[in-house]
């Protein structure tokens, strides 16, 4: 029997639709990491809003962070928000860096952390996910369906 090769996908987004955003500040940061996929419906993991949060709020001051910064940050806003401590050891906050960063959401320049060129999430959108990763993954699941036809024409 032939080997299969791996099914690990070369671009992978989740994309969800919620009604119009009508609230704000870390409500609005959650509820975008839902539509995006970086965070599941119903998780009560979602350290991740934190941290994209935090980033966001840097930006604000221009600000590039180290990952304990964020993580001191992410500490804070938790506490104000009377938040569970959960999710906030330093290689979890690297983690969800990491994830932000492979959506093309921040990087990375000498360990430290910021929003993407600056840019306004509107922007890194535009730019990143929809013209970027968005029309790749279309494009090729335009191929499948293709081959699915040529391979299952009907007679």
């Amino acid at each position: 029997m032939p080997k299969i090769s791996r099914d690990t996908p070369l671009a992978e987004i989740t994309l969800r639709r919620y009604e119009k955003p009508t609230m704000n500040d870390r409500d609005l940061v959650r509820k975008f990491c839902l539509s995006v996929g970086l965070l599941q419906p119903g998780d009560s993991r979602d350290v991740v809003v934190d941290v994209l949060h935090v980033m966001l709020k840097a930006r604000q001051r221009r600000e590039e962070l180290h990952s304990e910064e964020v993580k001191n940050h992410v500490m804070t806003s938790r506490k104000e928000s009377k938040l569970p401590m959960l999710g906030i050891a330093s290689s979890n906050i690297r983690r969800q860096l990491k994830r932000l960063k492979d959506l093309h959401l921040i990087e990375t320049n000498a360990n430290l952390y910021r929003i993407s060129e600056w840019n306004n999430i509107t922007e890194i959108f535009e730019d990143k996910i929809h013209n970027f990763i968005l029309k790749s993954v279309l494009s090729r699941v335009r191929d499948y369906v293709k081959k699915i036809d040529e391979e299952f024409k009907g007679e």
